[in-house]
């Protein structure tokens, strides 16, 4: 008798238009039943069209929680292997900036016979922890620093703002700074916020060919 009730309970749900898998939730019995119970009943357009629309929206919905997920997951993971990191690293002494400037200078670095010693990059850490090395294993002073900045044509119009904001991070005067020399060539990389584009900096040390001399040397010292 209970099963005769489920079937024409299942039967007036199927005529109102529920899913297969709706019906079986809410009577609490297989799928398999359901659909063998409301075979002969025939959806209108209407009702095929709402259950499409309405499985079609879970599926992006399922995806979207999965996604949000797998991003969760992912945020967990760099979060643990960053602070992994960080407590290998601890703190690093004169020696540990030291190598690690000779690597910076060795991959970033003017290695040219000629001219000064510099540091060419666009990252502003890169170019600070640069900064670092120069004056506390190098011994060069403040005065000594003399960047230049290369910036695109596209951005000659927002000269000033970069060279301010290079000076603020590098606490270094604006009036150290080489007159910005403007690239016609377009940049490669592609920046969402126009505003986010700074150039790159080349952070120079004035009359250095002999420092220069000595950190080909140090890089020398690594390599063999």
């Amino acid at each position: 008798m209970a099963k005769v009730q489920e079937k024409l309970q299942a039967q007036k749900l199927r005529r109102k238009g529920y899913s297969v898998r709706d019906i079986a939730a809410l009577l609490g019995v297989s799928k398999g039943s359901v659909s063998a119970w409301c075979r002969e009943i025939k959806l209108t357009k209407s009702q095929a069209h709402r259950l499409k629309q309405r499985q079609i929206s879970a599926g992006n919905t399922g995806r979207q929680k999965g996604a949000e997920a797998n991003r969760q997951k992912r945020l967990q993971v760099i979060a643990y292997e960053t602070n992994q990191a960080k407590k290998r690293i601890a703190s690093l002494d004169n020696r540990d900036l030291l190598l690690l400037g000779v690597g910076l200078y060795w991959g970033e670095g003017v290695k040219t016979r000629s001219g000064p010693a510099a540091l060419v990059n666009s990252d502003p850490k890169l170019l600070l922890l640069g900064k670092r090395w120069f004056e506390e294993c190098l011994g060069v002073t403040t005065m000594e620093f003399q960047p230049y900045i290369y910036i695109s044509h596209l951005h000659k119009s927002r000269t000033k703002e970069i060279v301010a904001y290079w000076s603020a991070l590098l606490e270094l005067p604006q009036e150290q700074f080489h007159q910005p020399i403007i690239l016609k060539h377009t940049t490669k990389k592609r920046y969402s916020n126009h505003n986010n584009y700074y150039g790159v900096v080349a952070l120079r040390v004035r009359k250095s060919s002999r420092l220069k001399y000595y950190i080909q040397g140090l890089i020398s010292s690594v390599a063999n």
